[in-house]
């Protein structure tokens, strides 16, 4: 039996600012409740959140490599052109 680990890069859009957050996890449900409840510092002022986006990785450098691209110009203008 083999057992698929994926790792999670999202983008979260703010109800509250139309600003958007991006991030990497492991276990993207539990992310999402982390954000939604308040325990992450990063967005905890900026809920109501919007999961708008995400991407499955094989590995963890390749789910942090695309969070860092997201994070660029380059990245912004890639997801409004996908979202």
């Amino acid at each position: 039996m083999v057992i698929s680990m994926f790792f999670y890069t999202y983008v979260l859009k703010s109800i509250k600012d139309n600003k958007l957050y991006i991030g990497w996890t492991t276990d993207i449900d539990k992310r999402l409740d982390m954000h939604k409840n308040g325990a992450v510092l990063a967005t905890k002022n900026r809920r109501p959140l919007e999961l708008i986006y995400f991407e499955a990785c094989r590995s963890k450098p390749k789910a942090i490599e695309r969070e860092k691209q997201l994070k660029t110009g380059f990245g912004r203008a890639y997801l409004k052109r996908r979202i």
